[in-house]
């Protein structure tokens, strides 16, 4: 006879801290209309608060922009410039929740305000809970992944080439896929 697991759909109530070694925020952009670049931005700080009802629960996460890496020192350089997201001055990102959907089975969606280069605007990512357990060093873990679109320009991040066949360098919309382990306090 066979058993079935089941996964919690819910995390444990309580307080969280992001892990940074274990949380990123990765993004995908088209490159002169016929490819894409992938890149990687560091979560470097993160609260979590898991309420026992799961949609009053609320989050704020610091994303070091400064630490952009995708894969090309000269692209980074340049992602880094005032062209972009102008580290000198901005150096981290920040989102802020303001609402938790539940669509059931684990999932969700997390609403809040995004802001870069002191730009902010409401987004809202679709998610996954995936699961908690114990780390091999005693601590309580659990885990996320959520993803959305977001048009850059809504940012401030307009620098562009037009391309003689048409079309731009850098595409205006960006996936950004969110993956983040928390450590309950």
């Amino acid at each position: 006879m066979a058993t079935t697991e089941t996964k919690a759909t819910t995390p444990a109530a309580g307080t969280y801290t992001i892990d940074p070694s274990h949380s990123a925020v990765s993004f995908t952009v088209r490159h002169l209309m016929v490819s894409k670049v992938r890149g990687r931005i560091p979560v470097t700080e993160g609260r979590l608060v898991v309420a026992d009802e799961p949609t009053s629960s609320t989050v704020e996460a610091t994303i070091d922009v400064a630490g952009i890496d995708t894969g090309d020192p000269k692209r980074d350089e340049h992602l880094r410039s005032a062209d972009f997201f102008e580290t000198d001055r901005y150096a981290t990102a920040k989102f802020v929740s303001t609402k938790v959907e539940d669509l059931g089975d684990g999932e969700f969606v997390l609403s809040g305000d995004l802001t870069i280069r002191d730009h902010t605007h409401p987004v809202s990512f679709r998610g996954e809970y995936l699961g908690g357990g114990q780390s091999p060093w005693g601590a309580s873990v659990i885990g996320f992944s959520a993803e959305t679109e977001i048009n850059r320009k809504d940012w401030g991040l307009e620098w562009n080439v037009a391309l003689e066949t048409g079309g731009v360098l850098v595409a205006d919309k960006i996936k950004l896929a969110i993956d983040a382990e928390w450590i309950k306090q």
